[in-house]
């Protein structure tokens, strides 16, 4: 049975199932914008738009979620609770802006065919959710053609940056950015000096692009952040309490942020039994997707992401708890303590961790700079580091480092030739490497802070051994290579072992 608004001596009341709910006093005929998926985001990013002004139809393919909200969490509230896609998109007001917050892939998919009856040119769908960026690129075409506007958001900051205030990054229909951006800067978090943590991207995938680099970094940092913890927990032989300590004291420096904040607070919850909850925790970790396909774009663009791809293979290696155990008590490591200065290493690890995260975000910072290039999309890499000041997880106080540095200089081919970072990981880099050393020492992984240092080391490396490779590529399979004396982009065979021929294959790929 379907719900009707129902006419009584006292106010209007949503009527479903004998159940009587209070409308909003505020509630408008239509819809300002209409919501699919009442999971986590979606329920607490409606009650935000609702708390800022809008009223918000809502709608979920298990309809008892939509009763629910409406006499729970919604009731009272300027909702319109719908129990089918056609009602919910005649319930908007035109023209109509549906978005969806569903599980990426092939459920977004579904949910367009099924718009795709009740919508009409000029209407805007509105993916929130984490899609893969080729996929939003070939449904902005495909809806192109059919004259419905299209936008892949980016929209980080967990359940509580939905609710009181997300980072949202939307791409896709320049058309449709004047029809949401009331509602989306409205809704999205606020930097420090007001402005919105929400600005226009670009066009087709781009919206997603930026997001799914931004959760490149957010594995980057996370793995950071660990590593940091496990040097301290098994390299120092520091309790939780302590650990919590440092990282509280790291807060209020230049490794203030949302993630070194939450890690503080982690560190400090017990269990029922005064345990830490950290110490309860299985040491295996997931991965939904975004981290590999951060990855995969490096690849595919030829951009060096070592950083971040891992943190995505650390994830890997945590997967395989059982024959990690099994490995512990057969292969061998350093059996020794560390000997020092705890409080002095301590102030060498922020340095090491500081330097490392800033790593990380220059290695994101190229891969969208090589994104932009191959499709167009001319990003404003300053304005993004506006949008992630707040709401999003990767939010850090030296997001404004980076805003300011790409003002200054709107080209700058990576982050470590900035003034600011380059002299901030000069002055990290001998504690940065003793860090290291006292890992190695210690037998204790640290991929993501090692391969930070390395990948710094190649990019500030003038001559490195790739001249070998493209040799032996040329020697087995005839290759080619380019010549120190001759311009880039000739390129010449040797007949290495006087058996070969002139014939030499295609060019190699950067």
């Amino acid at each position: 049975m379907v719900g009707v608004w129902e006419e009584t001596p006292h106010d209007l009341f949503w009527v479903y199932e004998k159940k009587k709910i209070k409308k909003g006093s505020n509630m408008k005929d239509k819809a300002d914008i209409g919501l699919v998926g009442l999971a986590v985001m979606g329920e607490n990013l409606i009650l935000n738009m609702e708390s800022k002004g809008f009223t918000v139809a809502c709608f979920n393919r298990t309809v008892n979620k939509v009763d629910a909200f409406i006499t729970g969490r919604g009731a009272d509230k300027n909702f319109i609770g719908c129990h089918s896609v056609e009602e919910l998109v005649n319930s908007l007001e035109r023209p109509r802006k549906v978005m969806m917050l569903v599980k990426a892939g092939a459920p977004v998919d579904a949910l367009i065919e099924q718009l795709l009856p009740y919508v009409e040119k000029g209407d805007v769908i509105i993916d929130g959710g984490n899609s893969h960026y080729p996929d939003t690129i070939r449904r902005y075409e495909m809806l192109k053609k059919k004259g419905i506007l299209y936008i892949g958001t980016g929209v980080s900051g967990g359940e509580e940056g939905a609710l009181l205030g997300p980072s949202i990054m939307p791409g896709g229909s320049p058309k449709a950015w004047p029809e949401v951006k009331e509602i989306f800067q409205a809704i999205s978090a606020k930097a420090p000096d007001g402005s919105p943590c929400c600005e226009w991207v670009g066009k087709d995938g781009a919206g997603h692009f930026v997001k799914m680099v931004h959760n490149g970094i957010e594995y980057g940092d996370m793995q950071l952040i660990c590593e940091a913890y496990h040097i301290m927990s098994q390299g120092l032989g520091m309790t939780a309490d302590e650990i919590q300590k440092v990282f509280a004291e790291w807060n209020e420096g230049v490794l203030d942020s949302y993630l070194i904040e939450i890690t503080r607070d982690i560190l400090a919850k017990k269990d029922d039994d005064g345990t830490p909850m950290v110490d309860v925790i299985l040491d295996t970790a997931g991965q939904k997707g975004t981290g590999k396909w951060t990855s995969q774009a490096g690849l595919d663009l030829g951009v060096g992401i070592p950083q971040i791809a891992e943190a995505v293979f650390a994830r890997c290696l945590s997967a395989i708890k059982e024959e990690r155990v099994a490995a512990s008590s057969k292969l061998r490591g350093p059996r020794v303590k560390f000997r020092g200065d705890r409080e002095k290493f301590i102030e060498q690890l922020r340095d090491a961790v500081y330097a490392s995260k800033i790593c990380s975000y220059a290695q994101g910072y190229q891969l969208l700079r090589a994104a932009s290039e191959e499709h167009g999309w001319k990003l404003n890499y300053g304005e993004i580091a506006l949008m992630w000041r707040g709401g999003c997880i990767i939010r850090a106080q030296f997001l404004d480092e980076i805003q300011k540095a790409f003002k200054r200089r709107r080209k700058l081919p990576n982050l470590l030739l900035a003034p600011y970072f380059k002299r901030v990981v000069r002055q990290a880099q001998r504690p940065w490497r003793k860090v290291i050393q006292s890992a190695v020492k210690l037998g204790i992984p640290i991929p993501a802070m090692s391969s930070a240092l390395n990948y710094y080391d190649s990019y500030r490396c003038e001559r490195l051994p790739a001249n070998l490779l493209q040799a032996q590529r040329d020697y087995f399979g005839a290759h080619t290579y380019e010549r120190l004396d001759k311009p880039r982009g000739e390129f010449f065979h040797t007949n290495w072992t006087g058996r070969g021929g002139t014939t030499s294959a295609s060019t190699y790929v950067v």
